[in-house]
């Protein structure tokens, strides 16, 4: 069980809004529980996935307004189920480009049929999105209508063409930056902890079988959670 001060605990911001990165707290090393589905459990058994354009109450709780890069109407709305750290079967979602929702849906039946664990799968909204950090966040996901981290243009996840898996076993690092701020632990990439990325892995290679790029393979930062269309 995930302690009970996880997402409560606020960090001083440096000057950029950014928390300051700080040790790994001794319960999240090893960390390995599956939260609780917000969604109910799809029908069948082993890998199911179901897409749909975006419904209004979809949009309405996710980043998505007016002036993000890319419609409503382009973000498909999937809803697939995944492999838990518990060994059992979930329920997730997320928006994603409803060009590449298919192929990322095949992705992630991969993932299942390799039992890579997954600790939840959902929408980013708005209230998440401007919440102070506590840098212990570990979430699953595509669009985000943000910039790129430290910059003003938008990242690839407001376009619905970017992923990220397991955000506090692959965390994104540049210099003294990491994201989530609490995640230092599995900075070590030499670790096999469950749920890590590692090159050539199940991960990393359904990924490259649809022609998207790791993030873990970048020169200038490395963002282990990150894969995307583009290879941005």
């Amino acid at each position: 069980m995930p302690p009970p001060w996880l997402g409560t605990r606020v960090l001083e911001e440096d000057a950029e809004g950014y928390g300051i990165a700080g040790p790994t707290p001794t319960e999240l090393r090893n960390r390995a529980w599956t939260l609780t589905d917000t969604l109910p459990m799809l029908p069948g058994d082993g890998f199911v996935a179901e897409i749909d354009v975006a419904p209004d109450d979809v949009i309405a709780r996710s980043t998505w307004e007016r002036g993000c890069p890319v419609s409503r109407q382009e973000l498909a709305w999937v809803r697939m189920t995944f492999w838990g750290f518990d060994g059992a079967r979930h329920t997730g979602e997320m928006l994603i480009n409803a060009r590449v929702a298919e192929d990322v849906v095949g992705v992630f039946r991969q993932l299942y049929e390799a039992k890579f664990p997954i600790e939840q799968m959902d929408i980013t909204t708005k209230a998440a999105l401007d919440a102070p950090p506590t840098g212990d966040g570990n979430g699953t996901g595509g669009f985000v209508c943000r910039p790129s981290v430290g910059q003003t243009s938008f990242s690839q996840h407001a376009y619905g063409l970017a992923v990220d898996i397991n955000t506090f076993q692959n965390p994104y690092v540049k210099g003294d930056r990491v994201i989530p701020e609490l995640s230092r632990w599995y900075l070590d990439r030499s670790r096999q902890a469950p749920g890590m990325i590692h090159r050539d892995d199940v991960v990393v290679q359904a990924f490259a079988d649809i022609g998207w790029e790791w993030g873990g393979d970048w020169s200038s930062l490395k963002d282990y959670q990150h894969f995307s269309e583009n290879g941005r």
